[in-house]
Protein backbone atom coordinates (compact mmCIF):
# COMPACT_ATOMS: atom_id res chain seq x y z
CA UNK A 1 0.00 0.00 0.00
CA UNK A 2 1.36 3.42 -0.94
CA UNK A 3 1.89 6.12 1.68
CA UNK A 4 -0.97 8.15 0.15
CA UNK A 5 -3.34 5.18 0.10
CA UNK A 6 -2.38 4.30 3.68
CA UNK A 7 -3.02 7.89 4.79
CA UNK A 8 -6.42 7.89 3.09
CA UNK A 9 -7.29 4.56 4.69
CA UNK A 10 -6.29 5.84 8.14
CA UNK A 11 -8.44 8.97 7.70
CA UNK A 12 -11.41 6.85 6.65
CA UNK A 13 -10.92 4.52 9.61
CA UNK A 14 -10.70 7.46 12.00
CA UNK A 15 -13.87 8.95 10.50
CA UNK A 16 -15.74 5.65 10.84
CA UNK A 17 -14.57 5.25 14.44
CA UNK A 18 -15.84 8.75 15.22
CA UNK A 19 -19.22 7.93 13.67
CA UNK A 20 -19.48 4.66 15.61
CA UNK A 21 -18.50 6.40 18.85
CA UNK A 22 -21.16 9.04 18.29
CA UNK A 23 -23.79 6.42 17.49
CA UNK A 24 -22.90 4.48 20.64
CA UNK A 25 -23.62 7.61 22.69
CA UNK A 26 -27.11 8.11 21.23
CA UNK A 27 -29.93 6.98 23.47
CA UNK A 28 -33.67 6.54 23.56
CA UNK A 29 -35.03 9.26 25.84
CA UNK A 30 -38.27 10.53 27.32
CA UNK A 31 -38.73 14.11 28.48
CA UNK A 32 -41.62 14.90 30.84
CA UNK A 33 -42.68 18.53 31.17
CA UNK A 34 -42.37 21.12 28.42
CA UNK A 35 -42.44 24.41 30.31
CA UNK A 36 -40.15 27.37 29.61
CA UNK A 37 -37.17 25.25 30.66
CA UNK A 38 -38.13 21.75 29.56
CA UNK A 39 -39.24 22.68 26.03
CA UNK A 40 -35.81 23.93 24.87
CA UNK A 41 -33.94 21.30 26.92
CA UNK A 42 -35.80 18.51 25.16
CA UNK A 43 -35.03 20.25 21.89
CA UNK A 44 -31.30 20.16 22.61
CA UNK A 45 -31.52 16.41 23.24
CA UNK A 46 -33.25 15.81 19.92
CA UNK A 47 -30.75 18.05 18.12
CA UNK A 48 -27.90 16.05 19.67
CA UNK A 49 -29.17 12.97 17.86
CA UNK A 50 -31.07 11.22 20.65
CA UNK A 51 -34.43 9.59 20.01
CA UNK A 52 -36.77 11.72 22.14
CA UNK A 53 -40.39 11.13 23.14
CA UNK A 54 -42.02 13.98 25.05
CA UNK A 55 -44.95 14.21 27.43
CA UNK A 56 -46.70 17.32 28.66
CA UNK A 57 -49.87 17.65 30.70
CA UNK A 58 -51.23 19.97 28.00
CA UNK A 59 -50.96 17.78 24.90
CA UNK A 60 -51.02 20.67 22.44
CA UNK A 61 -47.58 21.72 23.68
CA UNK A 62 -46.22 18.22 23.02
CA UNK A 63 -47.66 18.36 19.51
CA UNK A 64 -46.08 21.77 18.92
CA UNK A 65 -42.71 20.48 20.15
CA UNK A 66 -42.81 17.51 17.75
CA UNK A 67 -43.79 19.81 14.88
CA UNK A 68 -40.74 21.98 15.65
CA UNK A 69 -38.14 19.40 16.64
CA UNK A 70 -39.25 16.01 15.36
CA UNK A 71 -39.27 13.02 17.69
CA UNK A 72 -42.53 11.74 19.14
CA UNK A 73 -45.03 12.49 21.88
CA UNK A 74 -46.98 10.21 24.21
CA UNK A 75 -50.25 10.67 26.12
CA UNK A 76 -48.83 9.67 29.53
CA UNK A 77 -45.51 9.53 31.40
CA UNK A 78 -45.76 5.74 31.44
CA UNK A 79 -46.04 5.47 27.67
CA UNK A 80 -43.34 8.08 27.08
CA UNK A 81 -40.95 6.16 29.34
CA UNK A 82 -41.45 2.73 27.77
CA UNK A 83 -38.18 1.44 26.37
CA UNK A 84 -36.28 4.62 27.26
CA UNK A 85 -32.70 4.47 28.48
CA UNK A 86 -33.14 7.82 30.26
CA UNK A 87 -36.23 9.68 31.41
CA UNK A 88 -35.81 13.39 32.10
CA UNK A 89 -38.39 15.49 33.96
CA UNK A 90 -38.86 19.21 34.55
CA UNK A 91 -42.23 19.80 36.18
CA UNK A 92 -43.66 22.10 38.85
CA UNK A 93 -43.34 20.92 42.44
CA UNK A 94 -43.16 17.92 44.78
CA UNK A 95 -46.70 16.75 44.01
CA UNK A 96 -46.25 17.11 40.25
CA UNK A 97 -43.04 15.08 40.39
CA UNK A 98 -44.64 12.34 42.50
CA UNK A 99 -47.49 12.16 40.01
CA UNK A 100 -45.32 11.79 36.90
CA UNK A 101 -43.23 9.15 38.68
CA UNK A 102 -45.75 7.21 40.75
CA UNK A 103 -49.20 8.17 39.48
CA UNK A 104 -51.69 5.86 37.80
CA UNK A 105 -49.77 6.25 34.53
CA UNK A 106 -46.46 7.23 36.14
CA UNK A 107 -43.11 6.84 34.43
CA UNK A 108 -41.75 4.26 36.90
CA UNK A 109 -44.41 1.79 35.70
CA UNK A 110 -43.17 2.08 32.14
CA UNK A 111 -39.40 2.21 32.65
CA UNK A 112 -37.27 -0.81 31.88
CA UNK A 113 -34.89 -2.33 34.40
CA UNK A 114 -31.60 -0.44 34.44
CA UNK A 115 -33.02 2.79 33.03
CA UNK A 116 -32.13 6.11 34.67
CA UNK A 117 -34.57 8.84 35.74
CA UNK A 118 -33.05 12.35 35.80
CA UNK A 119 -35.16 14.98 37.54
CA UNK A 120 -34.46 18.63 36.72
CA UNK A 121 -37.32 20.01 38.83
CA UNK A 122 -36.50 22.12 41.88
CA UNK A 123 -38.19 20.17 44.69
CA UNK A 124 -37.51 19.22 48.29
CA UNK A 125 -34.65 16.90 49.11
CA UNK A 126 -37.20 14.81 51.00
CA UNK A 127 -39.28 13.95 47.91
CA UNK A 128 -36.07 13.31 45.98
CA UNK A 129 -34.91 10.74 48.53
CA UNK A 130 -38.39 9.20 48.63
CA UNK A 131 -38.39 8.75 44.85
CA UNK A 132 -34.81 7.48 44.89
CA UNK A 133 -36.01 4.64 47.11
CA UNK A 134 -39.14 4.01 45.02
CA UNK A 135 -37.03 3.89 41.87
CA UNK A 136 -34.81 1.20 43.35
CA UNK A 137 -37.91 -0.90 43.93
CA UNK A 138 -38.64 -0.67 40.20
CA UNK A 139 -35.07 -1.55 39.21
CA UNK A 140 -34.45 2.03 38.13
CA UNK A 141 -31.82 4.64 39.11
CA UNK A 142 -32.85 8.16 40.15
CA UNK A 143 -30.71 11.30 39.92
CA UNK A 144 -31.79 14.67 41.27
CA UNK A 145 -30.41 17.26 38.87
CA UNK A 146 -31.90 20.73 39.47
CA UNK A 147 -30.77 23.47 37.12
CA UNK A 148 -29.79 27.12 37.17
CA UNK A 149 -29.39 29.56 34.32
CA UNK A 150 -32.95 30.61 33.60
CA UNK A 151 -34.88 30.49 30.36
CA UNK A 152 -31.95 31.94 28.42
CA UNK A 153 -29.64 29.23 29.77
CA UNK A 154 -32.10 26.53 28.73
CA UNK A 155 -32.52 27.98 25.26
CA UNK A 156 -28.76 28.41 24.74
CA UNK A 157 -27.81 25.04 26.27
CA UNK A 158 -25.81 26.79 29.00
CA UNK A 159 -27.35 25.51 32.22
CA UNK A 160 -25.61 24.71 35.49
CA UNK A 161 -26.72 21.24 36.59
CA UNK A 162 -26.20 20.13 40.18
CA UNK A 163 -26.69 16.41 40.79
CA UNK A 164 -27.21 13.92 43.59
CA UNK A 165 -27.38 10.14 43.35
CA UNK A 166 -25.23 7.11 42.76
CA UNK A 167 -21.93 7.67 40.95
CA UNK A 168 -22.47 4.87 38.41
CA UNK A 169 -25.84 6.25 37.30
CA UNK A 170 -24.46 9.79 37.19
CA UNK A 171 -21.54 8.74 35.00
CA UNK A 172 -23.98 7.27 32.48
CA UNK A 173 -26.28 10.30 32.53
CA UNK A 174 -23.68 13.07 32.35
CA UNK A 175 -22.94 12.73 28.59
CA UNK A 176 -26.69 13.02 27.89
CA UNK A 177 -27.15 16.02 30.19
CA UNK A 178 -24.24 17.68 28.36
CA UNK A 179 -26.63 18.56 25.51
CA UNK A 180 -27.88 21.55 27.53
CA UNK A 181 -25.27 22.00 30.27
CA UNK A 182 -22.49 24.50 30.69
CA UNK A 183 -21.40 22.63 33.79
CA UNK A 184 -22.69 19.42 35.37
CA UNK A 185 -21.42 18.05 38.68
CA UNK A 186 -22.35 15.32 41.15
CA UNK A 187 -22.33 16.79 44.65
CA UNK A 188 -23.07 13.64 46.62
CA UNK A 189 -25.76 11.07 47.36
CA UNK A 190 -29.47 11.43 46.67
CA UNK A 191 -30.73 14.90 47.61
CA UNK A 192 -27.34 16.61 47.32
CA UNK A 193 -28.31 18.23 44.03
CA UNK A 194 -31.46 19.72 45.54
CA UNK A 195 -29.61 21.03 48.59
CA UNK A 196 -27.05 22.65 46.27
CA UNK A 197 -29.90 24.29 44.34
CA UNK A 198 -31.10 25.69 47.66
CA UNK A 199 -27.66 27.25 48.13
CA UNK A 200 -28.06 28.78 44.67
CA UNK A 201 -31.45 30.30 45.43
CA UNK A 202 -30.33 31.60 48.82
CA UNK A 203 -27.41 33.38 47.15
CA UNK A 204 -29.60 34.82 44.39
CA UNK A 205 -32.26 36.13 46.78
CA UNK A 206 -29.86 38.31 48.72
CA UNK A 207 -27.96 39.34 45.60
CA UNK A 208 -31.05 40.54 43.69
CA UNK A 209 -32.26 42.51 46.71
CA UNK A 210 -28.85 44.14 47.06
CA UNK A 211 -28.76 45.00 43.36
CA UNK A 212 -32.29 46.40 43.53
CA UNK A 213 -31.35 48.64 46.45
CA UNK A 214 -28.17 49.76 44.69
CA UNK A 215 -29.94 50.73 41.46
CA UNK A 216 -32.83 52.38 43.29
CA UNK A 217 -30.33 54.34 45.40
CA UNK A 218 -28.50 55.49 42.26
CA UNK A 219 -31.77 56.59 40.66
CA UNK A 220 -32.77 58.66 43.68
CA UNK A 221 -29.30 60.20 43.80
CA UNK A 222 -29.73 61.33 40.19
CA UNK A 223 -26.85 59.27 38.83
CA UNK A 224 -26.59 57.81 35.32
CA UNK A 225 -27.37 54.11 35.79
CA UNK A 226 -25.34 52.68 32.86
CA UNK A 227 -22.33 54.74 33.90
CA UNK A 228 -22.60 53.60 37.50
CA UNK A 229 -22.92 49.94 36.49
CA UNK A 230 -20.04 50.20 34.04
CA UNK A 231 -17.76 51.21 36.89
CA UNK A 232 -18.97 49.09 39.80
CA UNK A 233 -19.50 45.93 37.73
CA UNK A 234 -15.75 45.81 37.12
CA UNK A 235 -15.04 45.62 40.85
CA UNK A 236 -16.17 43.49 43.76
CA UNK A 237 -19.85 44.37 43.21
CA UNK A 238 -19.95 42.74 39.77
CA UNK A 239 -22.29 39.79 39.17
CA UNK A 240 -24.21 37.98 36.45
CA UNK A 241 -27.38 39.64 37.69
CA UNK A 242 -25.85 43.08 37.42
CA UNK A 243 -24.46 42.53 33.93
CA UNK A 244 -27.59 40.88 32.53
CA UNK A 245 -30.47 42.53 34.39
CA UNK A 246 -29.51 46.08 35.35
CA UNK A 247 -30.88 47.65 32.14
CA UNK A 248 -34.19 45.79 32.20
CA UNK A 249 -34.56 46.60 35.89
CA UNK A 250 -33.94 50.27 35.11
CA UNK A 251 -36.57 50.05 32.36
CA UNK A 252 -39.19 48.30 34.55
CA UNK A 253 -39.19 45.21 32.31
CA UNK A 254 -39.65 41.99 34.23
CA UNK A 255 -40.44 39.37 31.60
CA UNK A 256 -37.25 37.30 31.63
CA UNK A 257 -38.42 33.85 32.58
CA UNK A 258 -38.09 32.77 36.22
CA UNK A 259 -41.25 34.01 37.91
CA UNK A 260 -41.73 35.36 41.43
CA UNK A 261 -44.23 32.55 42.14
CA UNK A 262 -41.55 29.97 41.38
CA UNK A 263 -38.94 31.77 43.44
CA UNK A 264 -41.26 31.82 46.45
CA UNK A 265 -41.82 28.06 46.04
CA UNK A 266 -38.05 27.56 46.06
CA UNK A 267 -37.44 29.87 49.01
CA UNK A 268 -40.10 28.05 51.02
CA UNK A 269 -38.11 24.84 50.49
CA UNK A 270 -34.92 26.64 51.54
CA UNK A 271 -36.47 28.01 54.72
CA UNK A 272 -38.03 24.67 55.70
CA UNK A 273 -34.73 22.89 55.16
CA UNK A 274 -32.90 25.61 57.09
CA UNK A 275 -35.15 24.91 60.06
CA UNK A 276 -34.52 21.18 59.75
CA UNK A 277 -30.72 21.43 59.66
CA UNK A 278 -30.35 24.40 62.01
CA UNK A 279 -29.12 26.93 59.40
CA UNK A 280 -30.01 30.58 59.99
CA UNK A 281 -31.42 32.30 56.88
CA UNK A 282 -32.50 35.79 58.00
CA UNK A 283 -31.88 37.54 54.66
CA UNK A 284 -33.61 34.76 52.72
CA UNK A 285 -36.66 34.99 55.01
CA UNK A 286 -36.79 38.77 54.57
CA UNK A 287 -36.48 38.65 50.79
CA UNK A 288 -39.18 35.97 50.65
CA UNK A 289 -41.53 38.47 52.30
CA UNK A 290 -40.47 41.15 49.83
CA UNK A 291 -41.43 38.79 47.01
CA UNK A 292 -44.78 38.28 48.75
CA UNK A 293 -45.30 42.04 48.47
CA UNK A 294 -44.41 41.90 44.77
CA UNK A 295 -47.07 39.21 44.32
CA UNK A 296 -49.60 41.51 46.00
CA UNK A 297 -48.62 44.23 43.51
CA UNK A 298 -49.68 41.92 40.66
CA UNK A 299 -46.16 40.71 39.96
CA UNK A 300 -46.61 36.96 40.52
CA UNK A 301 -45.44 36.23 36.97
CA UNK A 302 -42.79 38.94 36.82
CA UNK A 303 -39.23 37.65 36.92
CA UNK A 304 -37.20 37.76 40.13
CA UNK A 305 -35.47 41.05 39.27
CA UNK A 306 -38.81 42.77 40.00
CA UNK A 307 -37.77 43.37 43.62
CA UNK A 308 -36.80 46.86 42.46
CA UNK A 309 -40.47 47.57 41.61
CA UNK A 310 -41.33 47.18 45.29
CA UNK A 311 -38.70 49.76 46.25
CA UNK A 312 -40.02 52.23 43.66
CA UNK A 313 -43.53 51.77 45.02
CA UNK A 314 -42.28 52.59 48.51
CA UNK A 315 -41.02 55.88 47.13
Amino acid sequence: MSVTAQSTHERQSTHLCAIHARESMMAKLAFLGLGVMGYPMAGHLQAAGHEVTVYNRTATKSEAWVAQHGGAHAPSPREAAQGADFVMSCVGNDDDLRDVCLGKDGAFKGMKTGAIFVDHTTVSAAVTRELFGEAKGHGVSFIDAPISGGQAGAENGQLSVMCGGEQVAYDKAEPVIAAYAKICRRLGDSGAGQVTKMCNQIAIAGLVQGLSESLNFAEKAGLDIPAVVEVISQGAAGSWQMSNRYQTMADDKFDHGFAVDWMRKDLKICLQTGDEIGASLPVTALVDQFYKEVQAMGGARWDTSSLIARLRKLG
